[in-house]
């Protein structure tokens, strides 16, 4: 904690602030002159005390004094004058402003219903994945404590390679995961080493307003292709843009209507891919969440030279563990690693090596499957207070896979009512018309269910009903 010198009675030297966090007491008077001079408390060409005036003024040995003198003459601040004592630097710069942070709305920590994206996780697993961290740690290797393989632990990437194998189809050596931060991560670096400014690429319509974002951050132009109930209309995309170079999906369970791509799209993609030399970015978006049946195959697992196959434990554990993973073609990986090197060469190793360790002693399969059983109540749930509170006003589409439902007013409702709706009720929801490129008028809330107490869902979901029930009415029109 930072406190106050005073000087002693008769003196002209102003009080200077001395950080006792700080042990070693040179530094501290150093850290302390520093700031005063720094902040214009002590003006240039100002003189000093001696080093046994300031001794003695705060009450700390000389030889400290000196080293802190010592330490600001290298530092330029301060300059001694033979015969006449020790001054602050007559050419120092204006003493700078404090800089502050401007006014930047920004949504991170835990968010209330119906936030996407949130989670649950039990405190024993939490104790296991700390206890394996810290094994890691303590045990670590010359190697773990190097700059390490840019593609990241190959213990995590094995387990990775195998659970893909097993659940979603996905055939692939460990030699061509990439560990990233997240899916974001992942679709960026992997834009930046295969495309190149001005490309463009299908996107799906509606589709995931974030990677959209991506996309057009890394200069990507983006060709909406609409969706309907077989996935990304391919024969629109021919249509609408045959010589764009990518498309970015979500074939396994689409963002945000949950539809499932249809096999014959998915031959006539992966046929557009082999012919053109396209590549296919693949967002397995809630995956590992079907409440009916195993989960689908993926796209990569059909055509793995054309598909980037972007897959994250955010949803699986927990947005907070900064963990994600692609499965390159193995003609993509030279360039994928080589534009790493520019970024941000590799992923810390202890956590990844923690997870691995889960992944293999059956820990994360056990949590995947008591997190499916309470989401799976948090659905139901959700579905049975909007359909009671608000009587037929919303219409749930019950999902069978992923942590979010869209609920729709019934037809023959006033237009913008789920934007009034998402106001009156005061709820956290992403607009169905805010994921689309082209038509804005699409009625309907993207509402996610999973990671909440029960209470506050409940809650939650009755407000929005009974809101939705008041607004039809014709309380407001």
């Amino acid at each position: 904690m930072p406190t106050t010198s005073l000087p002693r009675q008769g003196s002209a030297f102003p009080p200077i602030e001395l950080d006792r966090s700080i042990r070693n007491q040179a530094l501290r008077v150093h850290s302390g002159l520093r700031a005063a001079i720094v902040d214009g408390l002590l003006a240039p060409g100002s003189r000093l005390p001696s080093s046994r005036e300031l001794s003695a003024q705060l009450g700390i040995g000389r030889n400290m004094i000196v080293a802190a003198y010592e330490h600001l003459a290298s530092d330029g601040l301060i300059e001694a004058r033979h015969g006449s004592g020790t001054y602050v630097s007559s050419s120092l710069p204006t003493p700078p402003s404090i800089a502050t942070a401007p006014d930047i709305p920004l949504a991170f920590g835990g968010r209330p219903p119906f936030a996407l994206g949130q989670t649950h996780v039990e405190p024993a697993f939490l104790a296991r994945l700390a206890a394996a961290t810290r094994r890691h740690i303590a045990e670590a290797s010359v190697d773990d404590l190097a700059y390490g393989d840019p593609r990241g632990s190959l213990h995590l990437r094995r387990q990775i390679a195998d659970f893909l194998a097993v659940n979603r189809g996905i055939r692939c050596d460990p030699g061509c995961v990439v560990i990233v931060s997240g899916t974001q991560h992942g679709l960026r670096l992997c834009v930046d080493a295969l495309l190149a400014p001005g490309d463009c690429a299908w996107v799906e319509e509606p589709g995931y307003c974030v990677s959209r974002s991506t996309l057009m951050t890394a200069g990507v132009r983006l060709v909406p292709v609409p969706v309907d109930g077989a996935g990304i209309d391919v024969a629109a995309g021919f249509a609408r843009n045959p010589g764009a170079r990518a498309a970015y999906v979500t074939p396994s369970h689409q963002f945000p209507t949950g539809v499932k791509m249809a096999m014959d799209r998915r031959v006539a993609l992966i046929d557009w891919a082999d012919a053109t030399g396209v590549w296919i970015f693949e967002d397995d978006y809630d995956s590992e969440f079907r409440y009916s049946g195993p989960p689908l195959t993926a796209l990569a697992g059909l055509a793995p030279d054309r598909v980037v196959y972007l897959g994250t434990f955010a949803k699986t554990l927990f947005p907070g563990l900064r963990l994600g993973y692609v499965v390159v073609p193995p003609g993509a990986l030279g360039r994928v690693l080589a534009r790493r090197a520019a970024f941000d060469r590799f992923m810390p190793v202890f956590l990844q090596n923690a997870v691995a360790d889960l992944l293999a002693d059956g820990s994360v399969a056990s949590h995947l499957r008591k997190s499916q059983r309470r989401y799976r109540v948090a659905r139901d749930q959700l579905t049975e207070i909007v359909n009671a509170t608000s009587r037929g006003t919303l219409c749930p589409d019950v999902p069978e896979q992923g942590l979010h439902m869209i609920v729709r007013p019934r037809d023959g409702l006033a237009p913008g009512l789920s934007q009034l709706i998402r106001a009156e009720a005061k709820i956290e929801a992403v607009l169905l018309s805010e994921t689309f490129m082209e038509r804005r008028d699409a009625e309907g809330l993207i509402l996610g269910f999973s990671g909440y107490e029960t209470g506050a869902l409940r809650a939650a979901a009755t407000r929005l009903g009974t809101t939705a029930l008041k607004l039809a009415d014709g309380s407001r029109w």
